[in-house]
């Protein structure tokens, strides 16, 4: 695996360019994604962010890495808009239903994990909590104010973004903001009395007596930044230079840039090598909204509950959905291209069974080693699924074309058997048997079997009407027959 390790090109958002992955260290890599607030259920563009970055931990674990994947929990210090003001997203729940915060925390980390392992999204190595990490949040604000970047108001402790501008000049690097256009548009709003400049924000924040999630500090009883929360997780479990961090698009600013600032401001080197983003999801060319009434959960694609998109769908196909675009496209779901996702698996399935079947010969007309390496060029081309998505399509064909004499040597059967197991097995992790191995399939493809061999007799005997009905009232159901040299075959 080592030469095609180094043929492995992600796109870094610090440089805005594709550079070769080349790790801190040589067989080990640090990868931190910032995870979900959780105060309700996850979204599909959220899923698509952690499916995206699934893939990349699966292939890098591939390449022989042994790779340490640290994806926190938010339950504490995200306001809502997140603002340096108003509620706790997770605060808010709790009182609208009269629970505990931790309550609310609870329930939503449970079923965000059960949708992520419904998706088969491999569980993170180390999965932190904002809330257990007090402490250390504290002791690197006290790193920032000892650096001079960081005051106290009135109990709250706010970053001083332009004193770390003035210093280093890197504010806005990573999203490409100018400092001083968000100084003036910052004028516009109404003035924080607390804060220098309004676009300071906080570390720290002084809570009042009413809030219930609040924690003893040097300056009050308050609670963490939201910004600062990843800082202080990621150099704990990654050190304080990693290999990736990644996240929505939503997040490089002000997110990520804020976490850049807060490393360098504590004396501290740029955290992360590579920074990645998978973009937004949109529902029929429109972002998603609550206020629009647009939103649609996976949970309700699963349960065909969805008001918007009729149907109900295997988290496979939801998986397979998310593949066919680039994690940094903007990828847009409609109940066509969900449909066409649900019958565009089904041929990859219906076609990659075949190959148990199929007969060997002396000579191999198609080129497995040419299919794997394309396959790695697009792995290795920024995680392109499309491109793997399509290299699929390249292997369906044939099968498709070469059921009645397929031209592949044993070692080339045996070579890419496979590699397409690991292909989609493990790298682009598609369950294939729960989708398709139930009782009830097998029943039906039994029934298929025995319909095909009535049918087949038919032909023998020239009663080309009891044949064709068979054909018609098939294709009516959905199911494609195809006539071959001995017998007949079909495909849903």
């Amino acid at each position: 695996m080592s030469l095609i390790r180094q043929e492995l090109k992600l796109y870094n958002s610090l440089t805005k360019e594709k550079e070769n992955f080349e790790g801190v260290t040589t067989d080990h890599v640090g990868m931190y994604v910032c995870g979900p607030t959780v105060y309700n259920e996850v979204h599909l563009g959220n899923c698509r962010t952690y499916t995206s970055f699934d893939i990349l931990y699966r292939y890098l674990k591939h390449l022989d890495y042994k790779v340490r994947y640290v994806r926190n929990i938010t339950d504490v210090g995200h306001l809502v808009d997140d603002a340096d003001e108003g509620e706790d997203k997770i605060g808010k729940i709790a009182k609208l239903n009269k629970l505990e915060p931790m309550e609310v925390a609870q329930k939503y980390t449970n079923s965000f994990r059960t949708m992520m392992s419904l998706l088969n999204n491999l569980p993170p190595s180390i999965e932190p909590t904002a809330t257990g990490h007090i402490q250390e949040q504290i002791h690197l604000i006290e790193q920032i104010m000892e650096q001079g970047f960081a005051y106290e108001s009135h109990g709250s402790v706010y970053f001083d973004v332009d004193a770390f501008h003035q210093k280093t000049g890197s504010y806005g690097n990573l999203s490409g903001r100018k400092i001083e256009d968000l100084i003036a548009e910052s004028r516009a709003l109404v003035g924080q009395q607390e804060k220098r400049n309004n676009i300071d924000f906080a570390l720290w924040k002084k809570a009042s007596d009413d809030h219930i999630m609040r924690w003893n500090s040097p300056w009050s009883w308050g609670f963490p930044g939201w910004h600062l929360e990843c800082s202080a997780m990621s150099s704990k479990y990654l050190g304080d230079t990693f290999d990736i961090h990644g996240g929505g698009i939503d997040l490089k600013f002000p997110h990520h840039e804020c976490e850049v600032a807060q490393s360098l401001s504590a004396g501290k080197p740029q955290p992360a090598k590579y920074w990645m983003h998978a973009n937004m999801l949109t529902l029929n060319g429109e972002k998603m909204s609550k206020s629009k009434g647009n939103t649609v959960f996976p949970s309700e694609l699963l349960a065909g509950t969805s008001q918007i998109i009729k149907g109900t769908f295997d988290p496979m196909t939801i998986r397979f959905y998310f593949l066919q675009s680039h994690y940094r496209g903007v990828m847009n779901i409609t109940q066509e291209g969900i449909e066409a996702a649900d019958k565009a698996l089904l041929k990859i399935i219906t076609a990659i069974e075949k190959l148990s079947k199929l007969s060997v010969k002396s000579n191999s007309d198609f080129d497995v080693d040419q299919w794997i390496q394309g396959c790695y060029e697009a792995l290795n081309d920024d995680i392109n699924t499309p491109r793997v998505i399509a290299q699929l399509f390249e292997l369906v064909k044939f099968i498709n074309q070469s059921e009645d004499s397929i031209a592949l040597t044993a070692n080339d059967l045996a070579r890419l058997k496979t590699f397409v197991e690991i292909l989609l097995k493990d790298i682009l992790g598609l369950c294939i048997e729960s989708t398709q191995k139930d009782k009830s399939k097998d029943i039906v493809d039994g029934l298929l079997d025995l319909i095909s061999e009535v049918r087949d007799g038919a032909r023998a005997d020239k009663n080309w009407s009891i044949s064709d009905l068979i054909r018609d009232k098939l294709c009516d159901l959905g199911i494609k027959i195809k006539d071959g040299k001995d017998r007949t075959h079909y495909e849903y």
